[in-house]
Parts: C-alpha cells; structure tokens; sequence
C-alpha cells in the first residue's frame, strides 16, 4: 500500500470546502433577492404624509411621551427598513455556546412584514444561513449549513404566525411610526408607565406590554405567552424584550442594542 498523501488529500477538501462556501454564498444572495422582492411588491411605499400629531395626542400617557420623544415634529410615516445587525446568539439550549452573528434586516410597514437574514460563524469557513420571514399573514423560519444544506425549520402555522407577528411589533421600535393607531396598533393603558399594544394583521394578532423609563424610552416589552419552537411543536413561553443605549438616527431615537429572554420554569435564557 502506498503512503497517503496528505498536502494533496488536504488540498482537495480545501477545494471542496470553498466550493460550497460560495456556493452557499450564490444561493443566499438569489434567495434573498427573491424574498425581498416578494415583502415590497405588496408593500405601499413612497408614503411622505407626516406623523399625524392627533394621533400622538389621544394615546395613553406612557406612549404619548415616548412617541413625542422619539419622534421629531413632521417626521414622515415609514414604509420600509433596513437593518444591519451584528451580535451574538445561542442555536440551543442555555448550555449552546453563544455564536457571533450579522444579519439584515429588511421591514415593510404596510402590510406588516419583514425577512431577516443571519449568517452565523461556527468554526473557520463553517456558517449556517438563518431566515425568518413574515408575508401574508404567514411566518417561517429557516437554518441552513452555508446557506445550502437544510438543517432545520418551520413552515407557516397559527403558532409561528403569531410568534413572528409579535416579533415585528416588538422590534418596532427601530421604525416607531409603525406604533402608530393608523398603523394598525391599538394601545391600552396600564399605569403611568406601562401599556399594551396589540397589533392585528389579518387573521393573526399579537400583544405586548411596553415599560418606559424616566426619559419616555421602551426599556422592555413582555409577552406572557409567545410560541417558543420545543423539538416539533410549539410552547407558550413568557417572553421579554430589552432595549438599551437610544440614540439619534435619522432624526429618531431608537435603541442600538437589545436582547431577548425566554422565562422557562428553570430559569431564563438568554437567546
């Protein structure tokens, strides 16, 4: 028996390992493309009304002083977004090593929707390609080894649906005109710094509890039962989101920093 060769052996998988690295660059673009056509081609863009000051007026007190903060005097309604993100995030359970992630993000306002698109970096030249989408009513998520292989996901359903919606109302606080009552948020006051928004698209709703703090900013919102993905089924999972550190972007303040919490029986997780 010969002697192997090892620089050659090593050589071809290098080869092959960066052949499906593009690969799955290639295919993220062109799915990504596609789905992003898909969110705008139903989306009203190129609205330029501005913020209707009535509107901020008649909202209860907690949410009046943050949108009045948050948003400056004739700033245009927002259509569409898009985000880049960076972070870490767990693929598991509490025990699940935390990743580094990028990601973006594009949002529409009307209808209510977004795609999301992380890539997160595993070991060298090794990633798997995350999506979450809503559209129509209808939530899914994705995670796929270099954007080419599946590995697991979650086709639309009444609880994945509903998971993705309340994820859009959370996160509006990067895009705060959407919290808006003609956007399709209702608000329910609770004290004077906690409210409820509740946003229906559809046949899917979703509800929130809002905390502001003394400078009139979203400090947390809580859901007490969001659909948490647990082996093939779905749990109802008390839920929280934070955000920190607001600063001034395009004349609006809004967090550069969040995270989101699961409250399980043993403990929370940090996702």
């Amino acid at each position: 028996m010969r002697p192997v060769r090892a620089p050659k052996l090593l050589g071809g998988v290098t080869v092959l390992v960066l052949a499906i690295v593009l690969a799955g660059r290639v295919r993220r673009r062109q799915v990504s493309a596609l789905r992003i056509e898909d969110l705008r081609r139903a989306a009203a863009v190129g609205r330029e009304q501005p913020v209707p000051t009535s509107e901020i007026n008649d909202l209860p007190d907690p949410v009046r002083r943050y949108l009045s903060s948050a948003l400056p005097t004739d700033h245009p309604c927002i259509d569409s977004v898009r985000l880049e993100q960076a972070g870490e995030l767990r693929l598991g359970d509490a025990s699940s090593p935390w990743k580094s992630f990028t990601a973006t993000q594009h949002i529409t306002v009307d209808p209510p929707g977004f795609f999301w698109n992380a890539s997160i970096r595993l070991a060298p030249l090794v990633s798997v390609a995350v999506h979450d989408l809503y559209r129509d009513e209808d939530g899914s998520a994705s995670v796929s080894l270099f954007g080419v292989v599946p590995v697991d996901g979650a086709e639309p359903s009444p609880e994945l649906n509903e998971a993705e919606l309340l994820r859009y109302l959370a996160e509006a606080v990067w895009y705060p005109t959407a919290l808006l009552p003609s956007e399709g948020v209702t608000w329910e006051p609770i004290d004077d710094s906690t409210a409820t928004a509740t946003i229906e698209h559809g046949d899917v709703s979703a509800s929130l509890e809002f905390s502001f703090n003394e400078a009139d900013e979203v400090t947390r919102v809580y859901a007490e039962e969001r659909h948490r993905r647990v082996d093939d089924g779905f749990e109802p999972t008390p839920w929280s989101g934070y955000w920190y550190d607001y600063q001034t972007r395009n004349g609006m303040r809004i967090p550069m920093a969040g995270e989101v919490v699961w409250h399980l029986p043993e403990g929370d997780l940090n996702a």
